[in-house]
């Protein structure tokens, strides 16, 4: 379909991020609510600080980002190099726009379905069970991903034959990532996001940082405070912030 007058641009425009490109739109949801009403396959990169440190010293990870349909400003670190650059986006999380997606997923494709992969057994369905107690019709399918080879393989003929419009994966960065350009080739017409630990929020496990947090783009330091494990990979972040003060 071409695009008219109220259709959204086929092709966002970016901008570079320590070299890796950040699609900007005012807002993201719209232009991929309409991607997945038309069936237009789409693979949706949720970027932070921490996954582009990782990118430098990673080239398959670099390359899989550029190569993207879309490149979200996930993280603060993110938002706050493309305002110092003259770009004043939003932060655009991508448990929201996920989570925006399965409200008005029915909408878009009447009996369309939704598929979730990731997190310790038990918790996909338990996500599973709590959006569809909400979103009337909402057709789920889940699996967790603690699964053995065969059981993945099972998993991944079930994936192709249910063709699902919206794919969900919380295996974690940059685990997601590399999975899901391995398998989209499956499912070319869905949209396919990495949506890290979302699941576990989902699922009533952990609680997302209080608004204020998010609002002040301190959701990392909640989230260091509920995962102090987290310390060594939290380290990414004055090192994105030394590496963008460099490029500037």
């Amino acid at each position: 379909m071409k695009p008219g007058p109220s259709t959204p641009e086929t092709h966002l425009p970016t901008f570079p991020v320590l070299g890796l490109p950040v699609h900007l739109a005012d807002n993201y949801s719209q232009w991929l609510s309409w991607r997945l009403s038309q069936g237009l396959g789409t693979n949706v990169i949720t970027l932070n600080a921490e996954m582009a440190i990782a990118a430098e010293s990673n080239q398959p990870l670099a390359q899989l980002i550029r190569s993207a349909d879309l490149v979200i400003p996930d993280g603060a670190g993110v938002v706050l190099y493309l305002k110092f650059k003259g770009h004043s986006i939003r932060r655009c999380p991508g448990i929201e726009l996920a989570e925006t997606l399965l409200n008005q997923v029915n909408q878009l494709r009447p009996s369309g379905l939704v598929f979730f992969y990731g997190g310790k057994p038990g918790i996909a369905q338990k996500a599973a069970d709590n959006f569809q107690r909400h979103i009337k019709g909402l057709a789920i399918a889940s699996y967790h991903g603690y699964l053995s080879d065969s059981e993945e393989q099972e998993m991944l003929a079930s994936l192709q034959e249910l063709q699902p419009q919206l794919i969900l994966v919380g295996l974690g960065v940059p685990r997601q990532e590399f999975w899901i350009a391995k398998h989209r080739h499956l499912c070319p017409d869905a949209v396919w996001i990495g949506v890290g630990g979302s699941f576990d929020i989902w699922a009533g496990e952990k609680q997302r940082a209080p608004a204020w947090f998010c609002e002040h783009h301190l959701e990392w330091l909640y989230r260091l405070y509920q995962e102090p494990w987290r310390w060594r990979r939290m380290l990414a972040l004055p090192h994105f912030a030394w590496k963008a003060l460099i490029k500037s």
